[in-house]
């Protein structure tokens, strides 16, 4: 039986350097990564204006059943084809991404801790924790280097939907993370201790 690790926090808050640091530490032999970000409901039936202004940041945002039903085959066992999507058009791609069971699975999204169907599936919960403005700072690099977004488009999305929706959300589901690690990826003792809690689960399934 795999090891599911889920990595929950709001944009801009570190995940992926957590998510790097346990992929560093058990290799990717080792590691199936379903991402939530990849279950995003396709909204190729809305014109793009309607698309660029849909609410990201919501759960019904997200098709949290098909990621619950390919875990539950991972765990099974099971190779699945995972989506893949394009944030560029805000659709599905055609191609998918083959993932296959590995003794360790992160489930990693804002979201994550919110969806109780997927919390309970999880050995391990994490919440990276990072103050406003730095999760701001951050997810306006990212979206201005790899999006190809502009400055007021961040911040007005950010206003409409990001903010209240880690408000009501996001926030809300640290109370499930067995551990909250603060300021991220720089949190190095916190961090440790998660890959020695892993270690050991794998260990015991041995």
């Amino acid at each position: 039986m795999s090891v599911v690790i889920g990595i929950a926090g709001g944009s801009g808050s570190g995940k992926t350097t957590v998510q790097r640091r346990v992929m560093e530490r058990f290799g990717t032999r080792r590691i199936a990564l379903l991402d939530h970000d990849a279950y995003y409901r396709p909204l190729d039936h809305l014109p793009p204006e309607q698309r660029a202004r849909f609410n990201f940041d919501h759960p019904d945002a997200l098709e949290t059943a098909l990621m619950v039903e390919h875990l539950d085959r991972l765990l099974a066992g099971e190779t699945i084809e995972k989506p893949t999507y394009s944030f560029e058009t805000h659709s599905r791609r055609q191609e998918t991404e083959t993932i296959q069971p590995r003794p360790v699975v992160l489930v990693e999204g804002i979201l994550v801790l919110a969806e109780p169907a997927l919390r309970e599936r999880m050995d391990v919960k994490l919440f990276v924790d990072a103050a406003a403005d730095v999760r701001l700072m951050r997810r306006m690099e990212r979206d201005l280097h790899e999006r190809g977004r502009s400055v007021e488009s961040v911040l007005e999305q950010y206003r409409r939907t990001v903010r209240p929706m880690h408000l009501e959300f996001v926030e809300p589901s640290k109370r499930h993370a067995d551990v909250i690690i603060p300021r991220g990826g720089q949190n190095q003792v916190a961090i440790d201790m998660v890959l020695a809690r892993v270690q050991s689960l794998i260990d015991l399934d041995r």
